[in-house]
């Protein structure tokens, strides 16, 4: 999907906001420069495409008023030194995702997403529903204003080459899954290696690792991981959608007049639909591609998910009550999911068990 179809999608309020900047004298105001570093490799799909979606649109909106230049992973600090980057003014604005930071900030790892969590649906609800306020308290305590810019979506399982037939197969197994994922395999006996995405596939190729778990097929496809695993397991019940986020340090973001703090939130709202459209429109593209290349498609089976389910309750448990912040965004994530359940069934889910029976659908071309 080319980019300037997502810059013309930020709808009327986007444009509204953008027209406002772009009708003010830009000649006479001051010129801001700021530097965004983010934690994926330089010009990788989507989540290495996200932060200069962002910038473009700033810097058109802004009239060029708020100049942003981008910088991947590595090129100015290492993909997890993001966040201390910016938090201590080293760079104006950063991208990732929230768990990348929970060893600075225990309660990061639950605004990612929940295993057997939310959908992105209701997962953008959540932070609708008070769920952006809260996450916004979390992220003052490292000195950083907080924004949504992006989601996977429903990820795969992961790569591996041995079969998962039961929980009892990850016990000892060398993977890297990060997040709660990582948490839940770790309680079942399996070693969690975290490593930047753009280490993955020499970690596999060299045995550093024995599997890992990435995002879903394009982006998967992309790093090469069909060619060092053999199995490719589903569904991602450890990230049912899981965000990224763009955080601006706090002085920063002070400093901006209320028209250009406007139009980076806009900038924000366009980053996360570039993110899950991109992935939606082009994982069944890839999809097929790895199963032409005959890539081992695998489902978890009914009793392993339900094994890694009640493990992932004792796991976010067990972890949510070491800190008070942490308990108060676990149970505002649990209540909101609660309820949004019941209506998703009668929803959402209802209509893909009804697009799933046996029936004759429209032809392509009429035929």
């Amino acid at each position: 999907m080319e980019r300037r179809s997502f810059i013309k999608s930020i709808g009327l309020a986007g444009a509204t906001v953008a027209g406002a900047a772009l009708a003010a004298p830009a000649i006479a105001q001051d010129v801001r420069h700021w530097r965004l570093l983010h934690a994926y490799p330089k010009g990788y799909p989507v989540y290495g495409t996200a932060p200069n979606v962002f910038a473009e649109f700033v810097g058109k909106a802004s009239g060029g008023r708020l100049k942003v230049q981008v910088y991947g992973a590595g090129e100015v600090v290492p993909a997890f030194e993001t966040m201390d980057a910016v938090s201590s003014g080293a760079a104006q604005v950063g991208f990732g995702t929230s768990y990348f930071w929970k060893g600075k900030e225990p309660a990061m790892q639950f605004i990612t997403g929940l295993p057997f969590g939310m959908t992105v649906q209701e997962q953008n609800a959540w932070f609708t529903a008070g769920g952006l306020e809260l996450s916004q308290k979390v992220y003052e305590r490292l000195g950083c204003k907080f924004f949504v810019a992006g989601n996977s979506g429903t990820q795969m399982g992961g790569w591996f080459n041995r079969e998962i037939e039961s929980t009892a197969s990850f016990s000892g197994l060398k993977m890297r899954m990060p997040g709660m994922g990582g948490e839940v395999l770790s309680a079942l006996g399996a070693t969690i290696v975290n490593l930047p995405g753009g280490e993955l596939l020499p970690s596999m190729q060299s045995g550093a690792i024995d599997a890992c778990e990435w995002i879903g097929p394009y982006l998967d496809q992309a790093f090469g991981f069909h060619k060092v695993a053999k199995y490719y397991y589903y569904p991602g019940w450890q990230e049912p959608s899981g965000i990224n986020d763009l955080f601006v340090n706090m002085d920063e973001w002070n400093k901006l007049p209320e028209d250009l703090q406007a139009i980076v939130a806009a900038g924000a709202e366009l980053a996360n639909a570039h993110v899950i459209n991109e992935l939606t429109a082009r994982n069944p593209v890839a999809q097929k591609q790895l199963m032409d290349e005959k890539v081992e498609f695998r489902p978890f089976s009914n009793e392993t998910l339900i094994d890694l389910a009640n493990k992932s309750g004792e796991v976010i448990n067990d972890l949510a009550s070491k800190d008070p912040l942490s308990r108060e965004v676990v149970d505002h994530i649990l209540n909101f999911r609660a309820a949004v359940m019941g209506a998703t069934a009668l929803s959402e889910q209802a209509v893909l068990m009804a697009r799933s029976l046996d029936y004759k659908y429209a032809n392509l071309n009429g035929g």
